[in-house]
């Protein structure tokens, strides 16, 4: 399966997962799971992740795209060495193009999974996919880039 492929397929569940909290979860407020540990609920955020920078959509829908460009210029450029990084930044590609989609389309991103026991920040698969990138990516950064910079970039 292609690379884009797989990312297409990313941005799709995210995209279903918030459809389902914006349609059918945002009416119930909030499912327990695990009765205050770990919830569905329904929240619209404005801001960024923490939710920091409230109410700042435009920022936002001016350096998403930025920053995409970005990270497709070192991807076709051939500058991460190693599946590991490569794979960090298709999962960050996935996660920003579906909360850009949400700031589009919103004017919002939508959260929805609410783990209580330790009062961590709502988030989304969205989210999970740039946590996930970003810690593959760190880990190519700072353990695998220098030894393999100057070996020839391999294809995935």
């Amino acid at each position: 399966m292609s690379i884009a492929i797989m990312i297409v397929l990313m941005i799709v569940l995210d995209q279903l997962v918030k459809y389902w909290a914006f349609t059918k979860l945002s009416a119930l407020g909030t499912i327990p799971i695990i009765d205050s540990v770990f919830h569905l609920t329904y929240v619209e955020n404005y801001g960024a992740a923490f939710s920091i920078l409230q109410n700042q959509r435009w920022l936002f829908l001016l350096l998403t795209p930025i920053i995409m460009a970005g990270l497709l210029f070192v991807l076709y450029k051939k500058m991460v060495y190693a599946k590991t990084g490569r794979v960090g930044l298709y999962l960050i590609l996935a996660g920003a193009v579906g909360n850009l989609i949400d700031r589009v389309w919103h004017g919002f991103v939508v959260d929805l999974f609410d783990f209580r026991l330790i009062h961590f920040p709502v988030f989304n698969v969205a989210d999970i996919y740039v946590v996930c990138g970003v810690t593959l990516f760190f880990y190519y950064y700072l353990i695998q880039h220098d030894k393999l910079a100057k070996v020839e970039p391999q294809n995935d």
